[in-house]
């Protein structure tokens, strides 16, 4: 068995690490790169617009790369007055180092339907809310913030782009490592990952082990046509490296 590694550098090159040093073989085949967002510039104007008790959330680490390092460039502050909250541990962990102050994270599952059960985001009637994210990331958690009243503002920070690979080159790469087993992170990457794998190959694909994070990955891994899909309780690499080991 190897298991087949697709999010991307450094976390998924980290994974992969842990996994060999655990006896189990696994290889890294990043899916997407970033490069900074068409919005990025907007950050320090949106921080400005925010009033006292106004939220900011982090969608992810690298939102929190991008925009730490644009501030620092503008030598713009992060602002005192309003709530930080951050999708996941690790991203309100690194967002912590960056503002020097507490940030609000969910407990459980690292989703923004466990965000949105927040105490800081119950009452949110004509609060505003700064969302950093990737391009195109996070519509429900907005959707959801919009019915309950708030004034919600993206700020996509990066950019997420397919690497373009040639599929059969890689499915006779991954034949010859022996994979049966993939790590997905996201429906971007599941459906990328579908569409690069050739249709004559197709089979093989849809017959292999998936390990992915959310409910509603797994209901479109099902969509597809993947036979056996485990959903990891979380998406850090500790919790998929629980979830690996126990496959």
């Amino acid at each position: 068995m190897t298991i087949l590694v697709t999010r991307p550098s450094p976390a998924g090159e980290e994974l992969v690490k842990q996994l060999i040093a655990q006896g189990i073989n696994a290889c890294h085949t990043p899916l997407i790169s970033f490069s900074p967002g068409n919005e990025l510039k907007n950050l320090p104007d949106y921080l400005n617009n925010l009033r006292q008790g106004d939220l900011l959330i982090a969608a992810s680490q690298h939102a929190v790369y991008y925009a730490r390092d644009k501030l620092l460039e503008e030598c713009h502050i992060w602002p005192d007055n309003i709530d930080y909250l951050a999708i996941g541990e690790k991203t309100a962990g690194e967002l912590e180092k960056v503002i020097n102050r507490p940030v609000a994270r969910p407990e459980g599952r690292e989703i923004s339907e466990q965000l949105l059960k927040s105490p800081q985001l119950q009452h949110v009637v004509g609060k505003r809310v700064l969302i950093l994210r990737g391009n195109g990331g996070r519509p429900f958690l907005a959707e959801q913030l919009k019915k309950r009243g708030a004034e919600v503002t993206f700020c996509e920070c990066y950019q997420r782009h397919p690497i373009p690979y040639d599929g059969e080159k890689l499915y006779h790469h991954w034949q010859q490592m022996n994979v049966n087993t993939l790590v997905i992170t996201s429906g971007e990457m599941l459906q990328q990952l579908y569409e690069l794998v050739p249709e004559r190959y197709r089979k093989w694909l849809l017959s292999c082990q998936l390990l992915v994070v959310s409910e509603r990955l797994a209901v479109l891994a099902n969509t597809l046509g993947w036979m056996h899909c485990q959903i990891a309780d979380n998406a850090d690499n500790d919790a998929l490296l629980r979830a690996l080991q126990q496959i």
